[in-house]
């Protein structure tokens, strides 16, 4: 396809790489000739130096020939703008990032009236992230499938569990659990296992089931399923704002430390359930004050990536809680993932990852379409949500028949809301949605499972 992605911040680049990866012919516009010479060099790609909302800039950029504009610049109204004008010259596809609350909650008329194919707001799918994580303190991500029916958790077994040295067949007859282990990494190697796959010790390991079966198995193997009731959130950003307004109706006592005073009385303003305070939130005397020691959950959220990880340590050196971290920069995520910091969260990466859905469905065939995907490890390992179509080829054939591809793994069926963890005598039939854990990477539709 044709792409051109408004905006060489670090989710245009995100975009430009994983793209420019899957075959698809990119055109990056910046006012930074600066920045689009570095990208244009480094990944390959054309590069246009202009305002995104000019009507001769995207002339310029192959408007009337592309199929998709991303604008995902700093600016909201320059976004919605960039799609405007690109509906208007060209009438093709559009999608805008939108981060300012006040859109938020106007997000369905803006869509529908500038004719825009999606709205992403990192903001809010990055505090619906950490809202899913501490769901499962015991897991270090959560992604949701199914509309929420299903989830994938990661977790990383401890010493001494009770499932090292076991296959994977133990847990379906020595714990009688309902759940699917899809992935295990150990060390640097990663794995998609058979069921007769041994498990060991420090192995994290991506478990998809239903949040009851989840609970369940994590109770049985001794890892914490205790509901979280207490959280504190250093940094009062728009991620928290959003985070808050889902974590306060689920009875969660939130504390947000925020510095800026004028930041403090907006908050306290829009989350009069909250406890806000102004504060230095890398204060050790203050997080003592404010009780640290004893509480559930602890998000490091500032806009200094040194900061969060430095928080997240200390939270994790002087307390039990579940801790989660926000990382902005990704050229060192090869150390941070080695760091006890639980759970990291890229924000670029949520952006880009709903962005690149889109456009994997944008060239589904007619027997299927992408509804969810995730890349559980860059580079390595996907999990994609199809909806089945009645023109799918593998529709009634049982998966044991199925020539499946090396390295994958149908982990779930959800037909009418029934979770299925398939088996070889199972079927997918039409109105179901699959998900497929693979390291094969690029599938646009359920057929590219088959040799």
């Amino acid at each position: 396809m044709q792409i051109i992605i408004v905006g060489c911040g670090n989710v245009g680049i995100t975009l430009t790489e994983q793209l420019s990866k899957e075959g698809h012919n990119i055109t990056v516009v910046d006012t930074n000739g600066t920045r689009v010479e570095a990208v244009a060099n480094q990944f390959d790609v054309m590069g246009v130096v202009g305002n995104g909302a000019s009507f001769t800039v995207q002339n310029e950029a192959g408007i009337e020939e592309a199929d998709l504009l991303i604008a995902v610049t700093t600016s909201d109204e320059l976004n919605l703008l960039c799609c405007l004008i690109a509906r208007k010259a060209g009438g093709c596809n559009t999608i805008a990032r939108v981060r300012n609350p006040i859109y938020n909650r106007e997000i369905a008329y803006i869509k529908e009236e500038l004719g825009l194919s999606m709205v992403i707001n990192p903001e809010f799918a990055a505090a619906s992230e950490i809202a899913r994580l501490l769901k499962f303190p015991s897991a270090i991500k959560v992604d949701s499938f199914a509309k929420g029916r299903v989830e994938l958790l990661k977790c990383k077994l401890g010493e001494g569990s009770v499932l090292d040295g076991k296959p994977l067949t133990y847990i379906s007859s020595g714990l009688h659990c309902d759940v699917l282990i899809c992935m295990v990494e150990r060390g640097e190697e990663v794995f998609i296992p058979s069921g007769n796959f041994e498990l060991q010790e420090k192995d994290v390991i991506s478990v998809i089931a239903t949040s009851r079966k989840a609970n369940e198995f994590f109770r049985k193997i001794g890892m914490t399923t205790n509901r979280i009731k207490s959280c504190i959130i250093v940094g009062g950003g728009e991620t928290t704002y959003y985070l808050a307004k889902q974590l306060l109706p689920m009875g969660i006592d939130i504390k947000i430390i925020e510095q800026s005073k004028e930041r403090c009385n907006e908050l306290s303003e829009l989350l009069p359930q909250a406890m806000v305070i102004h504060g230095d939130g890398t204060e050790r005397n203050l997080l003592y004050e404010e009780g640290l020691p004893q509480t559930h959950s602890f998000v490091s959220w500032t806009n200094m990536d040194e900061e969060n990880i430095m928080l997240s340590l200390f939270a994790k050196s002087v307390s039990s809680a579940k801790t989660i971290t926000k990382v902005h920069r990704i050229d060192y995520y090869e150390i941070i993932d080695k760091l006890d910091l639980g759970s990291v969260l890229y924000p670029k990466f949520i952006t880009a990852e709903y962005i690149l859905q889109y456009v994997r469905a944008m060239q589904n065939s007619l027997g299927s379409n992408i509804e969810t995907l995730y890349q559980l490890i860059e580079d390595k390992v996907e999990a994609l949500e199809f909806r089945v179509h009645e023109e799918a080829k593998l529709v009634g054939i049982p998966l044991k028949e199925l020539q499946l591809k090396d390295n994958l793994l149908i982990a779930c069926i959800n037909r009418k809301g029934k979770v299925i963890t398939p088996g070889g005598q199972d079927t997918i039939e039409a109105g179901d949605t699959v998900v497929v854990v693979t390291s094969n990477q690029g599938f646009h539709d359920l057929r590219d499972i088959l040799k």
